[in-house]
């Protein structure tokens, strides 16, 4: 019986894989297909299949669908309003030219903090490109960092999307994971971002330049630096604000009220209306160019917002099916660290499909029945080394691939050499970083 579980569950991953790779599937029709036959296959109740799959869908979504709209609406006032250059240039300015890789990373590294990862590159690379074109230096020195930054951001730090997802599957503090997260995510950048492109712009020349890539601000003025560092950090000082809040002296109201404004909803939904005060009417916006800028943005984040559901209604079908529970059996005997089988398990799915958000979310519903009887685990680890693995090998089959590429003006052969290798880099370092730091926490 177990071999059959396991075997059913192995077709069941299977067909996720190739129905997003082979078939052209949408990821979430890729997801749900594989829930009902692992379901039908498993024996259980075709009355309780239906029942299983809302339940693990609503779970996950519940807490997420308002971060990730409210998370594309802070992101987009950041490009519209000149914010995010203001940033990046601020960097420049501090570093100056030569240490212009050093100064990149750092601006990916804040401004991916509330940003998604393909809105952090239509931020900063009008001004890599910019800067390439004044400073006439290989445009993977400038590029390189910057992306590394916003990638390993994307993959491994609260509020993103992929990281509150494995917090709530794995039932992990947020607190602990945002901290832990960006002690792992700043050295893996450095060595995937500055130290990489500094041996990797001798090696690789692009033989094509760059189309300018024009932001289009409806701002009449550029934001002050302060105010545009102010508005990128809020949501995060809020977050980390309830996260200490337990440990100071304070009444039991104050206490709440951080704890209140810190979780991550009410965090970015405060960022968002003073980015539309600060950023917007402060700014020369009108109250209808902000209201259309907010409808525009929302688009995009029906399909994210499908996908993670399908992954949950996946998990909670696993779990129902007993097939975790079995696998939790055999792993255990295999004496298989739950840190090394999430990262196995999320690259593995990630290098298939292309989809990291689909890799952590599967992997999550996979691994999380196995630690369920497990003591000693620390989960806020575990959510970690699944974001490193989702981040693996990206490839033809992964959008950031293609936007890197065409943005950059590189060939196919350069951005294998390029953007596979740094997010492999990433993967791998995070990974590493997530281990030592279990040796000591």
């Amino acid at each position: 019986m177990d071999l059959y579980l396991l075997t059913i569950t192995f077709l069941a991953i299977l067909i996720v894989i190739l129905g997003v790779s082979w078939w052209k599937w949408h990821a979430f029709i890729s997801l749900l297909v594989a829930s009902l036959f692992l379901a039908i296959m498993s024996g259980m109740s075709l009355d309780k299949i239906v029942t299983a799959y809302e339940t693990g869908v609503g779970g996950v979504l519940g807490h997420l669908v308002g971060i990730l709209a409210l998370g594309i609406i802070l992101g987009q006032m950041m490009s519209e309003s000149g914010a995010g250059m203001q940033v990046a240039n601020f960097f420049v300015r501090l570093f100056g030219v030569k240490k212009l890789p050093w100064a990149m990373l750092l601006s990916g590294f804040i401004i991916g903090i509330p940003v998604f990862f393909e809105v952090g590159i239509l931020i900063v690379l009008p001004l890599v490109i910019s800067i390439h074109k004044t400073t006439k230096q290989n445009i993977l020195l400038i590029a390189l960092p910057v992306i590394a930054g916003l990638s390993i951001i994307h993959g491994l730090v609260p509020p993103h999307p992929g990281a509150i997802a494995a917090i709530q599957i794995y039932n992990a503090n947020l607190g602990k994971v945002l901290l832990y997260s960006l002690i792992i995510a700043l050295p893996a950048a450095i060595i995937a971002g500055p130290l990489f492109a500094k041996w990797v712009h001798k090696r690789v020349i692009p033989e094509s330049e760059p189309e300018l890539i024009r932001v289009n601000m409806t701002a009449k003025t550029l934001p002050s630096t302060g105010l545009s560092f102010f508005i990128i950090l809020l949501p995060v000082l809020l977050m980390i604000l309830s996260a200490v809040a337990p440990y100071l002296p304070l009444p039991k109201g104050f206490m709440k009220f951080f704890e209140f404004i810190g979780s991550p909803i009410i965090a970015l939904l405060i960022a968002c209306f003073a980015a539309f005060y600060f950023l917007g009417i402060r700014q020369g916006m009108s109250k209808k160019d902000i209201k259309k800028l907010t409808d525009q943005c929302l688009l995009p984040v029906g399909s994210i917002i499908l996908i993670i559901g399908a992954g949950g209604g996946f998990k909670q079908i696993l779990i129902d099916s007993s097939v975790g529970t079995t696998i939790g059996h055999m792993s255990q005997h295999l004496s298989l660290s739950p840190l090394v089988l999430a990262f196995m398990i999320s690259g593995l799915i990630r290098i298939v499909t292309g989809s990291a958000t689909v890799a952590l979310t599967t992997a999550a519903g996979i691994v999380s029945p196995i630690i369920e009887h497990m003591s000693g685990v620390n989960l806020e680890l575990l959510v970690i080394t699944t974001g490193a693995g989702s981040l693996m090998f990206s490839h033809v089959n992964d959008a950031g691939f293609w936007m890197v590429k065409e943005y950059l003006g590189l060939s196919m052969k350069e951005t294998f050499k390029t953007w596979t290798v740094l997010e492999t880099i990433l993967s791998f370092t995070a990974f590493a970083g997530a281990l030592l730091l279990n040796m000591f926490v």
